[in-house]
């Protein structure tokens, strides 16, 4: 490939598997130079957005694995042990928030964020000394997200003393700058539990629910151009029972899981238009089962099919056209703490 021209060279590169981009850095000064450049990473991270290139990583309190997705079989393929770069305690580590191969992390033992490339193993730390960049779990919310400008960015709402402030950390700048937030009051109420922020088409979402039978759920909204925050409605989902929510975005389209239920659980999926509702699908009420069974949830789509991965290690199926509810598990929203479904990319936690 000596010979190719370098705008050959590039195509061919920036199709080609993270881990192929890793080695070949090593070639030569000129393809680790132009594999280092921000247009390459940029257009080989969007080459890298397919089902085959998505990973699930598990965390437990041996071990860190990282296993490929066998969509025809709905089940994982042989696991790659993963050591963890950074200092911690018995993988005590939460998975907050990911984005085109980052992963933002927190280390449970000190409350640091990470930002965090499992496939390049590089990260960055984001905790400063006046105690910015520290999470506090039940209280905090964070989304990682990109903007126009490429600039790969963390928001970090945290909740302390009764006052809510909002943060945004620049992967460029490698600088925390707080922004104005707005929110009414009752929010301060440790009853409200924040969901990870989902990032669809230049906004970032969260739900924020009520947690007990009839409470308040909405969805904040955080524009990443102005750089404000709004409110909009929940899913007009009953209110008779504890109600969730699990964000998700397919082919830039914001999509809610809505959980309500009591002594049965009903699951709703709805997908958000001009900041209305509309439901797609429904299924039939779940029968009560043991608590013991209740696991976490993610998902993603691939080929027109939903796929769900329980936290213990199970792959399901949602078939849009025959609409088979009755193989969804009940579960809880997915918060990522132990486990996370990313993309293999070289994009780096740091410039």
């Amino acid at each position: 490939m000596a010979d190719l021209p370098i705008e050959t060279i590039f195509e061919i590169l920036t199709r080609v598997p993270a881990k192929v981009v890793g080695r070949s850095r090593s070639v030569c000064k000129e393809w680790y130079a132009l594999l280092s450049t921000r247009d390459f990473i940029r257009v080989h991270s969007s080459r890298s957005l397919v089902s085959s290139n998505q990973r699930v990583l598990l965390i437990d309190d041996l071990t860190c694995s990282v296993h490929p997705i066998i969509f025809q079989s709905y089940d994982y393929g042989p696991r790659s042990i993963v050591t963890l770069p950074f200092d911690h305690q018995n993988n005590d580590v939460s998975i907050l928030s990911h984005l085109n191969g980052l992963l933002c992390v927190c280390l449970n033992h000190t409350n640091e964020l990470l930002l965090w490339n499992p496939t390049t193993t590089a990260f960055k730390r984001l905790s400063t000394p006046d105690s910015l960049g520290i999470y506090i779990n039940n209280l905090d919310a964070v989304g990682l997200y990109a903007d126009d400008a490429d600039d790969y960015k963390v928001l970090h709402i945290k909740r302390r003393r009764h006052v809510y402030e909002s943060y945004v950390y620049s992967r460029e700048l490698n600088f925390w700058r707080n922004i104005p937030f707005l929110t009414r009051q009752e929010y301060l109420s440790p009853n409200f539990a924040w969901s990870p922020g989902t990032f669809c088409g230049g906004t970032m979402y969260f739900t924020l629910c009520e947690c007990w039978v009839g409470g308040t759920n909405v969805v904040i909204c955080f524009d990443i151009n102005s750089e404000q925050f709004k409110e909009i409605s929940f899913p007009p989902v009953p209110s008779t029972g504890f109600v969730q929510g699990v964000l998700v975005n397919v082919k830039n389209e914001l999509h809610m899981f809505a959980t309500t239920g009591w002594f049965e659980i009903t699951i709703d999926l709805w997908t958000l238009k001009e900041d209305y509702w509309i439901k797609v699908l429904s299924c039939p009420p779940i029968p009560p089962i043991s608590l013991s069974l209740w696991g976490d949830i993610t998902h993603y789509v691939t080929n027109g099919n939903w796929f769900v991965m329980t936290k213990l290690g199970k792959l399901f199926t949602i078939e849009m056209d025959t609409k088979p509810f009755e193989i969804l598990y009940p579960v809880t929203c997915f918060r990522g703490y132990k486990g996370a479904v990313f993309v293999e990319t070289v994009v780096s936690p740091s410039i």
